[in-house]
């Protein structure tokens, strides 16, 4: 696996990780966030390379800041 499926991997991981904490299903998650559901999970699954627009917006409806999703990619520990 490259870097960049690795890191859309992680970042769809830390999306599924937020909304299951928050006891959302993907519908429901892109209904706040305004977009399809099919988005919602093949960004989940590392298919999609979400723009920073889709990445506030998903924050938004998560209500967390967009920073949230990048914690996996934090090297500081």
């Amino acid at each position: 696996m490259d870097a960049q499926a690795k890191a859309l991997r992680a970042f769809g991981d830390r999306l599924r990780e937020l909304r299951e904490k928050r006891e959302l299903s993907q519908e429901r998650l892109s209904e706040l966030g305004g977009m399809n559901r099919n988005y919602v999970s093949d960004v989940e699954r590392g298919r999609r390379n979400p723009c920073l627009w889709n990445i506030v917006r998903l924050a938004d409806a998560l209500d967390v800041s967009p920073a949230e999703f990048f914690r996996p990619f934090d090297k500081r520990g």
